[in-house]
């Protein structure tokens, strides 16, 4: 490590510097602080210091496809702008194969992966979700389908009457590969009863990653931002997923999100500002010591800040994705997907190695 000693360290912060230097793992207490910290230099050095021990300067990216077969859902949660309820104007759910119709709408040879979530439509039987993945399994056997939040595994159990691992075998024989990370919002019941999270809890959320993981199915994992939470919230979220990790060694990849607010027009001070933002994504590359990747998530945070974040401890940039929705529902002015060239110049534009990779980041082509 080579962090520079600011002039202006103080003890605390340089108590910190000295912990992460020779691999001792940050507490609580640790991570509060650098939230209440104004050295943001000396933070961003010591997450970039920290990312390039695991990837140097590599940054992933992947083609994908976001798809939502469905928004219709019983959860009302307090900051989603995405789901209707049965019947209202909006409100669709797609069949298998007028998804596969969209598909082929946008699909290219590239697209290495389908990212697909939706809403908790309890007007379908389980094997609706099941026969959506087959079909698109069936119609395009080279694509991963990385499909599914804990909180939707969750609500699979209870309308299916099956076990968490149940659920997951039946999908897994449909073609499923990997969990996506969302759900989690903030890991803290007391957030989602005031949130009206009424989907998974805590518990349930880790319990459904701790049992993908035992399946042999990799997972990626979320922390959503930027409302009524306190900093020592968000570092609750992460230790807990720090220790799942070292129970299970299943998770790739930690996505911090940055709130969106439900009105596009609302001004700055609805949104996180780029200072908390950053702050955020190098305290998760200090905290998830044994996660290998932390994601800066440019539909969230917008593509400069992006580039900017692989300086703070970011190592991946998502993907094309294609038409992104649950974002921009919520108010998120930023691109709803960029191109295999845009990914690679952003990436290049921030003196990093862009690195197309498949789900599991096994590297496609590095551009040097």
């Amino acid at each position: 490590m080579s962090t520079l000693v600011s002039p202006a360290m103080d003890k605390r912060m340089a108590e910190i510097v000295e912990k992460v230097q020779n691999g001792i793992r940050l507490n609580v207490e640790d991570g509060v602080y650098l939230y209440q910290t104004d050295d943001l230099l000396t933070l961003g050095q010591l997450a970039n210091e920290a990312n390039l021990r695991k990837n140097g300067k590599k940054v992933y990216f992947i083609e994908n496809m976001s798809l939502y077969f469905t928004n219709v859902c019983e959860s009302h949660c307090a900051f989603c702008n995405f789901r209707k309820d049965q019947g209202e104007e909006g409100s669709y759910t797609l069949s298998g194969q007028e998804m596969i119709e969209y598909v082929e709408q946008h699909f290219h040879p590239g697209i290495r992966e389908f990212h697909i979530v939706g809403g908790h439509n309890n007007h379908v039987p389980f094997q609706y979700y099941v026969d959506s993945l087959k079909a698109l399994h069936e119609r395009f056997p080279e694509v991963t389908l990385k499909a599914y939040t804990a909180a939707e595994i969750e609500f699979f159990t209870r309308i299916s009457g099956l076990s968490i691992a149940e659920v997951l075998q039946e999908l897994q024989k449909a073609g499923l590969k990997s969990l996506t990370g969302g759900g989690a919002e903030i890991l803290s019941d007391q957030y989602r009863q005031k949130m009206k999270v009424d989907k998974a809890n805590v518990d349930q959320y880790l319990e459904v990653h701790r049992t993908a993981h035992q399946l042999g199915i990799r997972t990626h994992t979320t922390m959503l931002y930027g409302s009524i939470e306190s900093h020592e919230d968000r570092i609750r979220h992460m230790i807990q997923i720090r220790e799942l990790q070292d129970e299970t060694q299943g998770f790739m990849v930690f996505i911090p999100l940055s709130m969106q607010p439900k009105n596009k027009n609302a001004g700055i001070m609805r949104r996180n500002s780029a200072y908390e933002d950053l702050k955020t994504i190098a305290i998760s590359r200090l905290m998830l010591d044994n996660i290998d990747h932390v994601k800066a998530y440019f539909i969230n945070i917008g593509a400069q800040l992006t580039q900017v974040a692989l300086s703070f401890g970011a190592s991946d940039v998502h993907g094309t994705i294609l038409k992104e929705r649950i974002s921009h529902a919520a108010g998120a002015l930023t691109p709803e997907g960029l191109t295999r060239k845009e990914l690679v110049w952003l990436i290049q534009g921030a003196g990093r190695i862009p690195v197309e990779r498949d789900t599991f980041y096994n590297e496609i082509k590095v551009y040097e």
